[in-house]
């Protein structure tokens, strides 16, 4: 196994490097290494899940309190800083640095519920999952069709639900469904989300969920769930307390609209992933390049090896720069008022997820054999990479919407 090395250049550009910004990532850097990788190469081959006693210590070490306000306990940091933490777990362990994410779902809750959940999410005591995907709503949200029935003191959830990771484990599960029939002319009304709260390690009463058979991602189980007749209370649809006291949404698309908008940061979320994985192949290469020998010399004298190396690199700068200014403008609020949310988080994960799956394949194609075992972590990124084009919005559906910001699509005649 090649020895792992780090990044000698500083870690964060000057526009953006603070000290207790460069302390957050060094301390991120250090736990990912020493703690994760390890525990990522020997469980990531057998399909192993993440350890509970480093989650414990990720929760003592504030990962899943990073954008927590003080008073929930948490960092009170902005979403460059959670890009900073997500590269470097990231670098070590895709899955590690994905679970961070399952905190951040308490903040969507009503303020009862968030008082309750949110400290303990900070803590990374209360983690969630999410279910929106659908067999036959995957990019096309709009077209899902898990209803909720309005009954007595609370609503009923009936379908199916595909692609929920950490199902089985999370304390909730967040469910999109629609109230109203499913209209083909009117897609986008009357779809609203439902917190689920549940036991960890079981599934609620009138859900039942079966694991996907993934070729990555592991650590965790992803899951097709079937709802048929699952209860959820009044108070667990996402709005309820703002409604009960006379505040309604004019616009039937309003649940919609912020299923779709709340994308922004995850994409952030997953711009900084890829660029971790693609990292962490960079690293393992140029440390492979100087050690493996072939014709008498290290394979990193050649000047196709060398250039291969040059090309990573600069690819993965160019990612972490972009994902640096939008990480950045997101916090200081200069997307209000704007489509750039939209557009540029679209932009940096499009491009940090198809330079992940280059760089790693690049990183397989160096290591050569090797590469091609589960001996070297080479393959889990490049595996782990292929993933980022397609979870949180496929490049595909990425480019859509920057196309949309920049060319208005004419109405059909």
């Amino acid at each position: 196994m090649p020895r792992q090395i780090v990044d000698p250049r500083p870690p964060i550009p000057a526009p953006y490097r603070t000290d207790e910004r460069v302390a957050i990532q060094e301390m991120a850097r250090e736990f990912a290494m020493s703690k994760v990788l390890p525990v990522a190469n020997e469980l990531d081959p057998l399909h192993g899940m993440i350890p509970e006693e480093m989650r414990a210590e990720m929760g003592e070490l504030g990962f899943f309190g990073i954008m927590a306000p003080d008073k929930y306990g948490g960092l009170g940091l902005g979403v460059l800083e959670y890009a900073l933490i997500t590269e470097e777990l990231a670098r070590a362990w895709m899955s590690v640095a994905s679970i961070i994410a399952r905190s951040q779902m308490a903040a969507a809750l009503d303020p009862s519920q968030k008082e309750l959940y949110y400290p303990l999410a900070a803590r990374g005591e209360w983690l969630g999952s999410f279910a929106m995907s659908e067999p036959d709503a995957g990019s096309d949200i709009a077209s899902l069709r898990t209803r909720a029935d309005k009954v007595d003191d609370g609503w009923l959830l009936n379908g199916q639900k595909m692609w929920c990771t950490f199902a089985d484990q999370s304390n909730a599960i967040l469910v999109v469904a629609r109230t109203t029939p499913y209209d083909p002319g009117n897609r986008h009304s009357g779809i609203r989300r439902f917190i689920l709260h549940k036991e960890p390690g079981a599934f609620p009463d009138g859900c039942t969920g079966n694991p996907i058979r993934k070729i990555g991602y592991h650590g965790w189980h992803t899951f097709d769930l079937s709802f048929n007749d699952c209860f959820v209370p009044d108070d667990g649809l996402i709005g309820f307390e703002r409604e009960q006291r006379g505040h309604r949404d004019a616009d039937p698309k309003a649940g919609f609209i912020r299923a779709a908008r709340g994308m922004a940061v995850p994409r952030i979320h997953t711009a900084a992933r890829s660029i971790g994985l693609a990292r962490g192949a960079l690293e393992d290469s140029v440390a492979y390049v100087q050690e493996r020998e072939q014709f008498g010399r290290p394979i990193g004298d050649f000047q196709v090896t060398r250039f291969k190396i040059a090309k990573m690199a600069t690819e993965v700068e160019a990612c972490r720069a972009l994902m640096y200014q939008v990480a950045a403008n997101t916090d200081m609020g200069g997307y209000e008022n704007t489509t750039s949310p939209d557009m540029d988080g679209a932009m940096v994960k499009y491009l940090a997820a198809e330079t992940a799956e280059r760089v790693t394949s690049e990183a397989l194609q160096i290591h050569g054999g090797a590469g091609y075992t589960t001996d070297f972590p080479i393959e889990r990124y490049w595996r782990d990479a292929r993933l980022t084009k397609i979870f949180e919005g496929t490049s595909e559906i990425m480019l859509r919407l920057v196309s949309d910001c920049l060319l208005p699509p004419t109405p059909l005649r």
